[in-house]
């Protein structure tokens, strides 16, 4: 901010942090309000587990195909309005929610939530990447986490949503047990709750358009097309280091592992306590959310102590012994041990963004867009549990999770030895 006093521009940073930080709760509502519309859509459509699935599997394709042209985007037009742009675009794909509903179309329904996913790539990308750079560098990693704290807010927030306003508290999600016109109210019963969000969503986006940011997030590049150009070098630079390169690959594992632990933990209530409504199983989605913001704080006073490569490893060794046993006594004791794999979840996204942006944030805008590409493990291995159980059984189908939380444990051990150790508020980047 050129010109203008230093007292104002650290207000300005101070409050830009904010409300980015206020922006991870509603991403985190809107991607949980997915496992809500994966029990609702299954039994008002009598879908399989497979078809059921193509919710996240359509949300989640927008992160393959977005980041690059975000990243584009943002080396012109720099984060704020990538951030506007974020908020207007999905709350454009939930009023399509709208006509899907009116004409009773699980497609018209997939192709709205692919809009809202197109949007959430601008957001997410946007808002992580103001978080780094407004602040002290040798902090990016604690205040990454501090962000991503505020996830699970949103998340919980997201299930109660859905399970009180969108879930019946008659409905057990048994599809041959609904008639045709409780199949057509599970429906409409979602156009009111996405109409208000795209409301909250669009008033968001004026309140960012009013706020003052600082020159970091402000910044794109001039039409000479230079930004364009350095962001291609910074693909190129992030791509020949192979502990970015694990990150990413450990990202695409833990994001399909989330996500496919949180979407069918719905299904796997329904099978280990026979007769619980759809309602009482969303609340048991609630409590695991718990259990992941308890980790979130947890984990921020462990980061003074210790690096997220160390706590990764850690909690991702536990977090697979839990799902284990989940698949082995697939009744009320692996539903414990499901809900709470939550708890150790809780640093794996920051955790690994962290390790692959250590010594990377010069080129922190493609970093960003790299790791939000890596959220396509949503698409892929949600999908991959929805068949499993259709062949075989929803407790086996987390053998999907189990691996992704070894691919995480496999990520963060390699970056202890490459010598990612130490406190996050002082390790050096």
């Amino acid at each position: 901010m050129h010109g203008v006093p230093p007292r104002q521009v650290k207000a300005a940073s101070r409050s830009a942090i904010v409300l980015t930080i206020s922006l991870y709760a509603l991403w985190g509502m809107i991607h949980n309000l997915n496992d809500v519309l994966i029990a609702q859509f299954k039994s008002a459509f009598a879908l399989s587990d497979l078809q059921s699935s193509l919710v996240q599997s359509c949300f989640y394709v927008a992160y393959l195909i977005m980041p690059i042209p975000v990243a584009l985007f943002l080396s012109r037009f720099g984060y704020k309005r990538g951030i506007i742009v974020g908020l207007v675009l999905p709350a454009l794909g939930f009023l399509l929610f709208l006509p899907a509903a009116n004409a009773v179309s699980y497609p018209a329904f997939l192709g709205a939530l692919f809009v809202v996913a197109c949007g959430m790539t601008f957001l997410e990308t946007s808002g992580t990447g103001v978080i780094v750079v407004l602040g002290e560098p040798e902090r990016a990693e604690w205040r990454i986490n501090l962000a991503q704290a505020f996830n699970p807010v949103g998340s919980i927030t997201g299930i109660l949503i859905g399970s009180f306003l969108i879930f019946s508290d008659k409905a057990t999600g048994a599809a041959d047990s609904l008639s045709d016109a409780a199949r057509y109210a599970s429906v409409q019963a979602v156009k009111a709750p996405y109409v208000g969000i795209a409301a909250a969503f669009l008033s968001v986006a004026l309140l960012v358009k009013l706020t003052r940011f600082p020159d970091e997030a402000m910044q794109g590049s001039d039409e000479s097309g230079d930004g364009v150009a350095a962001t291609f070098d910074g693909f190129r630079t992030l791509l020949r280091s192979g502990t970015f390169r694990f990150a990413v690959i450990a990202q695409f594992f833990y994001v399909g592992t989330q996500i496919g632990v949180w979407s069918f933990l719905i299904r796997y209530a329904q099978h280990a306590i026979p007769g619980i409504t759809l309602r009482q199983a969303g609340l048991c989605l609630s409590v695991s959310l718990g259990c992941f913001l308890i980790g979130r704080f947890f984990t921020l006073v462990l980061l003074r102590r210790y690096s997220s490569a160390q706590i990764c490893r850690t909690y991702a060794a536990i977090a697979a012994a839990l799902t284990l046993t989940g698949i082995a006594l697939p009744g009320p004791v692996g539903l414990v041990a499901l809900v709470t794999t939550s708890l150790f979840m809780s640093i794996m996204y920051p955790g690994l963004y962290a390790i692959g942006l250590h010594g990377n944030q010069a080129n922190s805008k493609p970093a960003s867009a790299l790791m939000i590409m890596a959220i396509v493990g949503g698409a892929v291995l949600t999908a991959a549990m929805g068949a499993i159980s259709d062949a075989s059984t929803i407790a086996t189908a987390y053998v999907v999770p189990l691996t992704g939380f070894l691919v995480v444990f496999a990520c963060g051990n390699y970056a202890v030895r490459k010598g990612i150790v130490g406190p996050a508020t002082m390790a050096g980047h």
